[in-house]
């Protein structure tokens, strides 16, 4: 029996070490926000752009121009909206807003790439 006990505590922390690891790793949320993005933003938003209003994009030079080239700042757009976008926020959920921002904003970083 104590044999047994000590190896439910071992698989135990074993587990709750791997779940605190998948939920500190940043890719994992990325990956969430790629898809969030592609389900909720890439409509009008396609490869950063916008399909609305030309110059309303989510490139670096713009989001520069506009004063929001930041997570928080993407975060907040997506949130509540601005200009003649509708916000996210209760679709998306402060975590889903997060992780799309953080996506958007190493796209930015990154030009955009195409996959």
């Amino acid at each position: 029996m104590p044999f047994l006990i000590a190896c439910w505590r071992r698989l135990g922390a074993g587990l709750l070490a791997g779940l605190v690891a998948l939920m500190l790793w940043p890719g994992a949320a990325l990956a969430d926000g790629a898809q969030l993005f592609e389900q909720h933003c890439a409509g009008c938003h396609v490869n950063g752009g916008n399909i609305i209003r030309r110059g309303k994009t989510l490139k670096l030079a713009a989001l520069e121009r506009e004063n929001r080239a930041s997570e928080e700042a993407i975060a907040a757009i997506a949130a509540a909206g601005v200009g003649q976008m509708s916000g996210y926020g209760t679709v998306l959920g402060e975590q889903g807003t997060a992780e799309v921002a953080a996506w958007v904003w190493q796209q930015a970083l990154a030009g955009w790439p195409k996959a």
